[in-house]
C-alpha cells in the first residue's frame, strides 16, 4: 500500500527536550508501531543494541545516524526522517538537547507546525525544557505537545503528570502559546504513543500519533497576503521550440496568499501592475496556486523582473525597508556578533549585505530577562539587533509570515551560516 500518495497533507514536527528524555527512542517507536521501517533496519538496530549489551532493541538508534551520536547515546546534528500513515504524511526534524546545540533547535523548528517538547516524567521541567519551549514560540510554531514520558517509572502516576502539567501551564503563561497539548507516555514500551494505553486509563485524551494525525494546520499558513519572491526567470531555448518565442516564466514559492490566473498583482520594487496571464508546474497548468507551493508564473505584461524581486497585490504590500529590527540566534563558533559587524543577509530569494547598528538586549532564554548591557552575542545566544541593508528587503514581520518575516546571516569571507533572525519590525 502507498501510504505517501494516499496522505492528503504533509505535518512537519521537531522533537525538543533535556538530554536523555527520549526523543530519539520516541521517533524510533513511532517509526516502529506505525510500521515505517524496513525489517533490515530494525534488524540492524537489533545488532547494534546486542554489541553494545542491551536485551532489547534500541529504538532510538533508527535517528541516531552519526557515529559520534552512535557512540555517545545522544544526538549531536538535527537528524530528519520521514513517515507516512493513510492520513498524513510526516517529516521529522530530531533535534540536541545539549545546550551548545541549541543552534540546531533553531534549525529543525524554524520550518515546523509543532514542536513536542520532552520531559522526563522523574526529573520534571528542566532548564532546556524551558528553553526550547520558548525557542518554539519564538520560531511562531503554531502547536506544540509537552510529551511526559518514561512515565512507566513513575508507575504511571496521574498525580505526578498533573504536578508537570501545573508547572508548565504556569511558565507558559509568559510566552505567546497558541495551542498547547499534553500527553504522558511511555516512549520504551509504547503507551499512548501510537495506541492508547492500558496503564494509564486515567488519561483520557489521544494518542500522539493520532494527535498529529487530527491537528488542524491548514489555517496556520498565510492565505490572505500575497507574497511570491522570484527565485529564477525561465527562458526556454527558443531554437529548440520556436513556439517559445515570447515565453517568460518567473519560477520561485508562493510565501503568501492565493494566486489565480487573471488576479492583478504588483512588481517590487518597480512598483508596475499588470496581471497573471496562467501559473505552471511540471504537471502543467493549474487553476490556483498557494503556500508553499512552487510554482512558475507568466504575467500579461513583459516587466524587467529578476530574481530578488517580489509579486503581491496592489494594495497589499510587503514593508519595503532597509532598516529591520530583529531576533538573532548567533551560530557562530570562530566570532562574535556586535554592533558595526558586516555580514551577507538572505531573505527570501534577495541576497544584501548588511551591517549591525545596535544590540539593544541580550535575551537569557531561561528567565526572559533582557540584558541591556550586553556587549555582543556568542555562540548560541539570542538577542534583539537593528540592522542596515544595503539593498531594500520586501519583508514582513515574522509573526505574520514567516517565510517573509525570516533570515540568515552569512559571514561574507567563509560563506558560513553564522546567524538566524526573526523580523520584529521592517520600517
Amino acid at each position: 500500500m502507498d501510504w505517501l500518495h494516499m496522505s492528503t497533507d504533509i505535518l512537519r514536527f521537531a522533537t525538543a527536550g533535556s538530554v536523555d528524555d527520549g526523543k530519539s527512542t520516541l521517533i524510533g517507536r513511532l517509526l516502529f508501531d506505525s510500521k515505517s521501517i524496513f525489517e533490515d533496519q530494525y534488524d540492524a538496530v537489533e545488532r547494534t543494541s546486542r554489541t553494545r549489551g542491551e536485551e532489547t532493541a534500541n529504538l532510538a538508534l533508527l535517528t541516531d545516524g552519526l557515529r559520534a551520536e552512535r557512540e555517545q547515546g545522544i544526538t549531536i546534528d538535527v537528524a530528519y526522517r520521514y513517515f507516512a500513515t493513510p492520513r498524513r504524511t510526516f517529516i521529522i526534524a530530531d533535534t540536541p538537547g545539549h545546550i551548545q546545540y541549541t543552534r540546531n533547535m533553531v534549525t529543525g523548528a524554524s520550518t515546523s507546525d509543532l514542536a513536542i517538547i520532552l520531559v522526563d516524567a522523574r526529573k520534571g521541567l528542566q532548564e532546556q525544557s524551558r528553553r526550547h519551549a520558548f525557542l518554539a514560540t519564538l520560531l511562531q510554531v503554531p502547536h506544540l505537545v509537552l510529551a511526559v514520558n518514561k512515565m512507566d517509572l513513575v508507575d504511571y502516576s496521574q498525580e505526578r503528570f498533573e504536578e508537570i502539567k501545573r508547572e508548565f501551564s504556569a511558565f507558559a503563561t509568559k510566552l505567546d502559546i497558541t495551542d498547547l497539548t499534553f500527553i504522558p507516555l511511555s516512549a520504551l514500551h509504547g503507551d499512548n504513543v501510537v495506541e492508547r494505553s492500558l496503564n494509564m486509563t486515567w488519561y483520557d485524551g489521544p494518542s500522539l500519533l493520532h494527535h498529529l494525525e487530527n491537528v488542524h494546520i491548514a489555517s496556520d499558513r498565510n492565505l490572505i497576503d500575497v507574497r511570491f519572491p522570484v527565485q529564477y526567470v525561465i527562458r526556454p531555448n527558443r531554437a529548440d521550440d520556436p513556439g517559445l518565442h515570447d515565453y517568460r516564466g518567473y519560477a520561485g514559492q508562493v510565501a503568501g496568499g492565493v494566486l489565480k490566473p487573471g488576479d492583478e498583482v504588483t512588481h517590487l520594487p518597480s512598483g508596475l501592475n499588470t496581471r497573471i496571464k496562467s501559473i505552471r508546474t511540471a504537471d502543467g497548468e493549474i487553476a490556483e496556486a498557494f503556500a508553499p507551493m512552487s510554482v512558475t508564473l507568466l504575467l500579461d505584461d513583459d516587466i524587467d523582473i529578476s530574481r530578488g524581486d517580489m509579486i503581491c497585490r496592489p494594495n497589499n504590500r510587503p514593508n519595503v525597508t532597509q532598516d529591520v529590527d530583529a531576533m538573532v540566534c548567533w551560530m557562530s563558533e570562530n566570532r562574535t556578533l556586535t554592533p558595526r559587524t558586516k555580514l551577507i543577509i538572505k531573505h527570501t530569494t534577495r541576497t544584501a549585505k548588511v551591517v549591525v547598528r545596535d544590540l539593544l538586549y541580550r535575551l537569557d532564554v531561561n528567565t526572559l530577562h533582557r540584558d541591556e548591557g550586553a556587549e555582543g552575542l556568542g555562540l548560541n545566544e539570542i538577542g534583539r539587533v537593528n540592522l542596515r541593508v544595503t539593498q531594500p528587503l520586501f519583508a514582513d514581520e515574522y509573526k505574520r509570515n514567516r517565510l517573509t518575516g525570516g533570515f540568515i546571516l552569512i559571514d561574507e569571507g567563509t560563506n558560513a551560516t553564522v546567524g538566524a533572525g526573526m523580523i520584529v519590525r521592517a520600517e
